[in-house]
């Protein structure tokens, strides 16, 4: 980051100038997609600007990844062409076969796949733990424990862990914390202050917002991580591309107002569903009898877009609300504009059934977007019947 936005320091500012400088040659505010494979040197071994080949180096991605660094408040920021992309890198650089991991009891489907699928065949062993209890962690932790790896809020029940308490976890055995922080955004927590190692990101969801680009992100708290990390982006080769990198950058300059607004609705479609007869349980950090809410509203500047909520008649009703929904679209992925509802035992949690994670058949998930508040409401209670 340049001398001049290192001197602001609230996340509004940072969001909009962090890594976007204005283009030297034409005075751009912002930053240009160089769509390019390869540069010119001045001479064998003259690099300008560091600049040799784009699966090493890209400047629109440099943007991104500086403005990524700023938001977590890490020592750098890497970014990649996918969330999974981005774990796969980090579970390959901090693992060797024989290590073993402790994942949460709640998840997204495709990290655990990652870990049950992948990563197992590796030589890798994994335990799963209720994240939201510190003794239950620790009890799963092993001699050979190298990483704990968290969601908050989690995908889909909405847990809430205690980053600093696990942290303490953590560093007490000498293993490093992995915060997953999609559902929540650096504009809602920022765990490396919290104590973790690493911040992962899917770039799909908030920071890039408009269900338009696919992207990973990992964010570092140290320099050894950090430089670890990047030799593994540039040898493995999941690279976020330019124009990725340049559509996450423009969503970012709004990440702050959507989240405002995301939270906003999700906390009026949560006082309906409490009161609708249909629903049997509502899953929402923001309401006073969360069993997390009191950490969520220590650990979070406000609990976000993400609702997650049960209804009588099981699965088949469960599925039934869905399919009704008008103005929410029936769809995977979260975090855009547009709301979305989903049944998460059929669609993104498909391959946790059977498995310590597996969600409720009676669960409908919603990403609750930026429309009208009053359409959306109008739109479920009409999907509930």
């Amino acid at each position: 980051m340049s001398d001049e936005q290192s001197v602001h320091q609230n996340f509004e500012t940072l969001a909009i100038h962090a890594g976007n400088t204005a283009d030297p040659l034409t005075g751009a505010v912002v930053p240009p997609i160089y769509q390019v494979s390869t540069y010119k040197q001045d001479g064998v071994g003259g690099l300008r600007g560091g600049y040799e080949y784009s699966r090493s180096g890209n400047p629109t991605r440099t943007a991104l990844e500086e403005n990524l660094a700023a938001l977590e408040g890490g020592r750098r920021g890497l970014a990649f062409a996918s969330g999974l992309a981005a774990e796969d890198c980090l579970l390959r650089t901090l693992l060797a076969p024989g290590d073993h991991v402790v994942i949460p009891d709640d998840a997204y489907g495709g990290t655990f796949r990652l870990f049950a699928k992948v990563v197992s065949r590796w030589g890798v062993e994994w335990s799963v733990a209720d994240t939201t209890d510190p003794a239950s962690v620790r009890a799963a932790m092993t001699p050979r424990t190298k990483v704990i790896w968290v969601e908050t809020p989690s995908n889909p029940l909405l847990g809430i862990t205690d980053i600093a308490a696990v942290a303490d976890v953590a560093r007490t055995a000498g293993a490093r914390l992995v915060v997953d922080n999609t559902f929540a955004s650096p504009y809602l927590q920022q765990p490396l202050a919290l104590g973790a190692d690493v911040v992962v990101h899917s770039m799909t969801k908030y920071m890039g917002g408009h269900s338009d680009v696919v992207g990973g992100a990992l964010i570092a708290n140290s320099d050894d991580i950090a430089e670890e990390l990047a030799y593994h982006q540039n040898a493995m080769g999941a690279v976020c591309g330019p124009f990725d990198a340049w559509l996450v950058l423009r969503g970012i300059k709004t990440l702050a107002v959507r989240m405002d607004r995301h939270s906003e609705n999700a906390s009026r479609i949560t006082e309906m569903l409490t009161r609708h007869p249909k629903v049997t349980g509502v899953l929402y950090p923001g309401l006073p009898d969360h069993p997390g809410h009191e950490v969520a509203a220590k650990q979070m500047r406000s609990f976000g877009g993400m609702v997650s909520f049960q209804v009588q008649g099981g699965e088949e009703a469960a599925v039934a609300v869905c399919d009704r929904a008008k103005l929410f679209t029936l769809g995977e992925s979260l975090g855009g504009v547009e709301s979305l509802i989903e049944h998460p035992g059929r669609m993104t949690h498909a391959s946790v059934a059977g498995s310590a994670l597996e969600v409720p058949a009676d669960l409908v998930r919603l990403s609750v977007g930026i429309e009208s508040a009053d359409d959306l409401l109008a739109d479920l209670q009409q999907a509930l019947g």
